[in-house]
């Protein structure tokens, strides 16, 4: 081979070996999505079905109304709630949906896992719980200035249960259940002083997983202008 074609060749080997390399450096590697765990979240939807993967309801409400463990769970409630006790208030949360807690009726529905309910009673997270009834204007606050407070008060004033019924004092809106499921109401019928238009209600949802009462939705009603 002649001077003339070694170069020749020389030049077309390094040719096709900087092709190469700018091909194979042409695309870049597709990035990683990166995936941020939310502590808390808010949902205004249209409640999920109650019924999931693994749980077990009852077939009959008189059975449900009937079990000593669906009324061990709202005394349990009770003690969570008086003695700020988030590892109890956790023991009672739905193990895969979580629970769902609304401020007022018609609010935003809030949902907490059961880790997230162990801190609860500490966590100064501001959470939008919907528009206040007469106001409008949207009730901000944390689960332990907001919720805690209004709990409180009814578990302590000698409230009654009654199962799978709504019972509530006067009312200008039709009181009505969103979810499927079963579920037992709290209710302290106010005071002479006001008319008895203090009163309260909260509704507790109750389902069965692994043949277990656990609480899926808190939700309160009380009376609206």
């Amino acid at each position: 081979m002649n001077m003339n074609n070694k170069l020749t060749a020389v030049l077309t080997i390094g040719l096709l070996l900087l092709t190469g390399c700018s091909l194979s450096g042409s695309t870049p590697p597709t990035p990683t999505a990166l995936v941020i765990p939310t502590f808390i979240s808010t949902n205004t939807a249209t409640p999920p079905e109650v019924t999931a993967p693994g749980s077990t309801p009852l077939p009959n409400t008189s059975t449900f109304c009937a079990d000593p463990q669906v009324l061990a769970l709202i005394d349990t409630l009770k003690s969570a709630v008086l003695k700020s006790d988030g590892v109890l208030l956790s023991s009672l949360v739905h193990p895969t949906k979580g629970v769902e807690v609304r401020w007022v009726r018609n609010g935003n529905a809030i949902t907490y896992t059961p880790e997230q309910a162990k801190f609860l009673f500490e966590t100064t997270f501001e959470a939008n719980w919907g528009p206040e009834p007469g106001s409008g204007q949207d009730k901000i606050g944390s689960f332990h200035d907001v919720i805690i407070p209004e709990l409180a008060k009814i578990f302590n004033q000698s409230p009654t249960l009654h199962c799978k019924d709504l019972k509530h004092g006067g009312a200008t809106y039709e009181l009505t259940w969103p979810y499927q499921g079963d579920f037992y109401s709290v209710f302290f019928p106010g005071t002479d002083q006001y008319g008895f238009l203090d009163w309260r209600t909260w509704a507790i949802g109750i389902e069965y997983v692994n043949a277990k009462p656990f609480m899926y939705a808190l939700m309160q009603f009380f009376w609206e202008p």
